[in-house]
């Protein structure tokens, strides 16, 4: 009886209930004016006809395109009125002008220290114009005065984590995609409840969809009870034409503006390897202590405020430049996000610079390959001039249909000079590239669509960093427990995998 009730008190059952009544009236409405069947038809495939032509027409990845016009072909009577009702990238519009408002407010106070970039340019040209992408693009300065420390599994994050937490004075800002209660969340909840008691401002973000299997619907309302600021981002809403897709992929965390952590790792037990789901898990997160952090800190406060009423005043939350000038130099250190309200597609152009500016060698790591064409032929045209790219994957999927299309994209970039490899312990939750002993980048973007196109993302791009040798030498490390995928592996695939994955790789861009 317990597990019926938990059933139908779970918010994926009462929304996936809600949209079937929704989708059932509006086809008892549809079956009603059956009488006007022959011009209802007319008008649906004329819609469908005006859909493919205004797709045909937008300026979207040409993969997405094609995905919905296949559609559309397949079920010409109602395929237009599903792609009004789901499709498109396009952001929600109250949350694209909240969210753009935010940044706009951001953008206005934030400012590049010239002479870094000047430093910068004469030391490295290449460098620079991938700094200076980041910054015209993503609006985020590059920072001199940062310490660096690479966390190479989620067990070194965590501990650093506790560590920095207990030692908070003004303020914490979380921000997770997914929580998840454990050992992991559980710690760190205890935490914050004793800064709390001592007066620190402590606030805390999560993903509704990342926390929908994981967190009660009402969950925030217990953190503010607590005394911990707690926000749902882009709360699922049973609707039909439900916008579902944009969800903040990011994970973040600022401790008085001092102290800073990215990477792949969210608060749940799996990323520390204290639950075990598919295999041991391998992920990464950085740690920032310095000026850099303060990007760190406008990204929270940017989403923290987008639906408030009265904004925060981030200086507030700024320390001051002197606290940071005996820190020394670790190379150049640039956070940065991206979001898909802007239309600039941050995560891969950055990927993409990367891949451009190798002169001997790419490694990168990510837990799906789910590319589009401009990311396959940078990564191809690479392997052909000779730079040697490595892609390493998972041996272990959570997502089969996700694995499959991953797998679907092997034999292409084999072929062209590309080497894969798939941890064979685990699966691989890492989002790292680096290149040439020089740079390094190391966030929350996987080399897939919803990373690209769909999701609010972050990251750090080092140049000359201690870090960029660090993730060498851990990519190296993982290697040795990693299988090397053949060309004849995927020559003998068998011709039903073959046909799945082909089919599966039409509505990739819809994963």
């Amino acid at each position: 009886m317990r597990k019926v009730l938990s059933v139908l008190k779970n918010k994926i059952f009462i929304v996936t209930v809600l949209i079937l009544i929704q989708l059932a009236v509006f086809l008892g409405i549809i079956f009603q004016l059956s009488e006007y069947f022959v011009w209802i038809y007319f008008i649906l495939i004329a819609l469908s006809f005006c859909m493919s032509v205004y797709i045909i027409n937008k300026n979207e990845n040409p993969t997405y395109k094609l995905a919905w016009v296949l559609l559309i072909m397949a079920f010409p009577v109602f395929g237009g009125l599903i792609y009004l009702l789901f499709g498109g990238q396009k952001v929600p519009k109250e949350l694209r002008k909240r969210d753009m408002e935010s940044a706009e407010t951001v953008q206005e106070i934030i400012w590049q220290n010239q002479q870094i970039m000047d430093d910068l340019e004469l030391e490295d040209p290449i460098a620079h114009k991938q700094a200076n992408y980041i910054w015209k693009n993503a609006c985020f300065p590059i920072h001199k005065h940062t310490e660096t420390t690479f966390f190479p599994v989620g067990e070194d994050k965590f501990e650093a984590m506790i560590e920095e937490l207990k030692k908070a004075e003004k303020f914490i800002f979380l921000e997770y995609f997914i929580i998840a209660p454990g050992l992991m969340w559980d710690t760190v909840l205890d935490i914050l409840i004793e800064k709390v008691k001592q007066g620190v401002d402590v606030r805390v973000l999560y993903d509704d969809a990342g926390c929908i299997t994981t967190l009660s619907q009402d969950y925030y309302k217990v953190l503010n009870r607590l005394g911990i600021k707690a926000k749902v981002f882009n709360p699922i809403r049973p609707m039909l034409a439900m916008q579902m897709n944009n969800r903040d992929h990011r994970k973040i965390l600022v401790i008085d503006g001092k102290v800073g952590m990215t990477g792949g790792i969210n608060l749940a037990d799996e990323y520390i390897n204290k639950k075990e789901r598919f295999g041991h898990w391998k992920d990464c997160s950085v740690m920032l202590k310095g000026e850099a952090v303060w990007n760190l800190t406008l990204m929270f406060l940017q989403f923290w405020n987008y639906d408030e009423k009265i904004k925060d005043d981030v200086f507030n939350f700024k320390p001051s430049f002197q606290e940071f000038l005996e820190i020394e130099n670790d190379g150049f250190v640039q956070p940065y996000s991206d979001s898909p309200t802007d239309d600039e597609n941050v995560g891969e152009y950055t990927h993409i610079n990367m891949i451009n500016s190798a002169t001997k060698y790419v490694y990168a790591t990510t837990p799906y390959l789910v590319i589009d064409n401009e990311m396959k032929t940078t990564l191809m045209l690479a392997a052909k001039n000779g730079i040697d790219v490595r892609i390493l994957t998972p041996h272990i999927p959570d997502k089969w249909y996700v694995f499959e299309v991953t797998r679907s994209n092997y034999r292409d970039l084999i072929e062209a000079g590309v080497k894969i490899y798939e941890y064979t312990p685990g699966f691989v939750h890492s989002k790292t590239f680096v290149v040439d002993d020089k740079m390094a980048i190391v966030g929350t973007v996987n080399m897939d669509y919803r990373s690209y196109y769909l999701h609010y993302e972050c990251g750090v791009w080092f140049y000359k960093s201690k870090v960029v040798m660090d993730v060498k030498k851990d990519y190296m490390k993982t290697l040795e427990m990693s299988h090397e995928v053949t060309l004849e592996e995927c020559r003998s695939v068998k011709l039903p995998i073959r046909i799945m994955r082909a089919f599966l790789n039409l509505f990739s861009p819809m994963m």
